[in-house]
């Protein structure tokens, strides 16, 4: 049975649920929903399990915040003894278009702090991660009110396919691997 770790990044506490910041942790939430898992509170993560087709996938919501969010997937890597090549980490990204996705299996932080400090303290950027486009209709000066603000309506309109198809790609990644995934996934929705 092969072991996989599912970081979805955003920050705990009611004022940044269902901001932009929070899509990571709102792609968990939809795969726990999809497959009736529960998250508890555990060490420096909410965390749900669950067997997919004979793999076994750790879901964690860090509740480091974002941007020490490379304690949390420090630990679970270790807890669970998950190779980092079956490390996943979902993100929001301000360089996308709205309804992008992108994975890659490795790269910078792009300046992404969650990222930057996940890169600190695996001491590598040599894991994979799916960016999940926001978009970026923010004036000059406006990036961190825009990342912490909620969807507009049009954007929360396409929330769900997004979350959805975010989901699924999760799933390929655990069932058909990182290529074949970046080969289905990676385009506009």
């Amino acid at each position: 049975m092969k072991k996989y770790l599912i970081a979805g990044l955003g920050n705990i506490g009611s004022e940044y649920e269902f901001t932009r910041h929070n899509i990571g942790f709102m792609t968990l939430d939809r795969l726990a929903h999809r497959s009736g898992v529960p998250f508890t509170l555990q060490r420096h993560a909410y965390v749900g399990q669950y067997t997919l087709k004979g793999n076994h996938i750790t879901l964690i919501k860090p509740t480091t915040f974002m941007n020490l969010s490379g304690k949390a997937v420090h630990y679970w890597l270790d807890a669970e003894k998950i190779p980092i090549e079956n490390l996943l980490v979902l993100t929001d990204d301000i360089a996308l278009p709205f309804g992008t996705l992108r994975l890659r299996i490795k790269g910078s932080p792009a300046g992404h702090n969650g990222l930057k400090n996940i890169d600190e303290w695996l001491n590598t950027q040599q894991y994979a991660r799916l960016r999940i486009g926001i978009g970026n209709d923010f004036p000059k000066g406006k990036q961190v009110e825009y990342v912490l603000g909620r969807f507009n309506d049009d954007q929360t309109l396409k929330l769900p396919a997004l979350l959805d198809r975010a989901a699924d790609c999760v799933e390929s990644f655990v069932l058909a691997g990182a290529h074949a995934t970046m080969n289905k996934f990676n385009s506009v929705g």
